[in-house]
């Protein structure tokens, strides 16, 4: 399982540019203003040795009322789902009455604590800590996340203490498990329909948002070939989300996302398509898993609805064209038959291997029939491709000038690729390397000639 780790603190000591950089995003909120955070923020760490969860929490100083007393609420939730906890003080501002009420929340609620001291650029780090030795957390680390400042040495110190593998990416053969998450939100069918394909009643069904309170695994075998079904707690907004269980029961989905090789991502038809299914997919394709969109509920509709949704679907979903798209009905049974074989063909498409020679080829095709723009005059050579990793797909084209490749012929090799390589139900990402010139920095040394003749022309210089 994932780590989990809590980021806690007084109002605008840095937690959320903290944030920011340890999941390498501008997903949380950042202002020279306390208290801009309130609801507690997911996401995946990318800084440091192993993959782990990241929640920023709002400011707590103590003595709160009204929402201020809800935004504590929220960071003890946080404290007691999270694995580790980083208490964040400044270190410019010195020690506070405020610091040492989340310190004693932390000794109350959190299993591990690191203190950093933020803000300390440009100061010595003994002197930036000295006086929040009093707090009793351990010793203090002194870190700048506005500059990165050791941010690296800080998550490898918390990261040191779990024992985590990394998720294999690799092509798994056909005698090993095939492991499948099933995601969404609350009561749009997803246990249903996880019953229909294991044929048997094997999860809790309810008409109440909420009924999985937990990430369920459960292995069966189709047609000889193994597969482990994930059936996941229902995320939704975190607004909306009061009890205790259910906060835990969104980070085992979001670790499910994590140990899944493919996502089915179920949607009700009867609601549409909501802001919580969007932030949902998109956290899918962050992590660059093959993905399989389920429509439930489509039984009853009218062609006119039927229309609407699929509308819906291509106006609010554009960036998952790469998936497969299939309407059921999971209480009725109808079309779920399509869905393992759906399932298989978006694995297939994230683990295929990419001959360099036939990527190569497809580039110059591609470049053939649509040249790169000009910069300042030059234009941006692309010589060959080769793969660079599988599951998503990634791959590595060389060349030059290949920053300054516009976003829009990104998107257009993208889908030149996936369409030669038939990478249907896979995120394809690439990777552009600029060759090295080797004549960089040097000139061109001249001859005895071309000195007398450079002289000649200097003393006609007036000064």
């Amino acid at each position: 399982m994932l780590p989990v780790i809590a980021l806690i603190g007084r109002p605008n000591v840095g937690k959320s540019t903290l944030f920011n950089r340890l999941t390498r995003s501008r997903d949380a909120l950042v202002a020279d203003y306390p208290g801009l955070t309130r609801d507690r923020q997911y996401g995946f760490g990318k800084l440091g040795a192993i993959p782990y969860l990241v929640i920023d929490t709002g400011g707590v100083a103590g003595g709160e009322v009204g929402i201020a007393e809800a935004m504590v609420e929220q960071t003890v939730r946080a404290l007691k789902e999270a694995d580790a906890a980083i208490i964040m003080v400044d270190g410019r501002s010195g020690l506070t009455a405020a610091d040492e009420h989340v310190a004693e929340l932390a000794r109350k609620h959190a299993r591990k604590t690191w203190l950093a001291v933020n803000k300390a650029e440009g100061l010595d780090a003994a002197v930036a800590s000295g006086e929040f030795h009093g707090l009793g957390l351990g010793e203090p680390i002194a870190v700048s996340a506005a500059h990165g400042d050791r941010i690296g040495a800080l998550i490898d110190d918390v990261l040191a203490e779990f024992d985590v593998e990394e998720a294999d990416d690799a092509v798994e053969g056909d005698d090993k498990e095939l492991r499948i998450a099933v995601i969404g939100r609350p009561n749009v069918g997803k246990s249903t329909l996880a019953n229909r394909l294991l044929g048997e009643e094997r999860l809790v069904v309810y008409d109440e948002p909420g009924t999985t309170r937990d990430s369920v695994a459960v292995p069966f075998e189709r047609n000889d070939r193994k597969y482990v079904l994930i059936d996941t707690a229902g995320i939704r907004r975190k607004a909306r989300v009061h009890e205790a269980i259910e906060k835990f029961s969104i980070i085992k989905a979001l670790q499910a996302i994590e140990q899944a090789q493919v996502v089915i991502a179920v949607l009700d038809a009867q609601e549409g398509i909501t802001e919580q299914d969007v932030s949902l997919l998109g956290l899918v394709l962050e992590r660059g898993r093959a993905l399989v969109v389920v429509t439930n509920k489509w039984d009853g509709l009218s062609a006119y609805e039927r229309k609407r949704i699929r509308d819906e679907l291509d106006r609010r979903l554009p960036f998952l064209d790469f998936a497969e798209r299939i309407t059921i009905s999971a209480l009725h049974g109808t079309a779920v038959g399509d869905l393992l074989p759906a399932v298989e063909r978006a694995f297939r498409a994230a683990t295929r291997d990419l001959s360099t020679t036939e990527l190569t080829r497809e580039l110059e095709s591609a470049v053939m029939a649509h040249p790169p723009p000009l910069v300042r005059g030059r234009r941006i050579r692309l010589r060959y491709a080769h793969q660079g990793g599988r599951n998503p797909p990634v791959i590595v084209i060389h060349g030059n000038q290949t920053d300054k490749l516009p976003e829009a012929y990104r998107r257009y090799l993208i889908n030149r690729f996936r369409k030669a390589f038939k990478l249907k139900g896979t995120p394809v990402r690439l990777s552009f390397k600029t060759s090295d010139n080797p004549f960089k920095g040097r000139r061109n040394k001249l001859t005895p000639r071309q000195e007398r003749s450079r002289k000649r022309l200097m003393k006609r210089v007036k000064k």
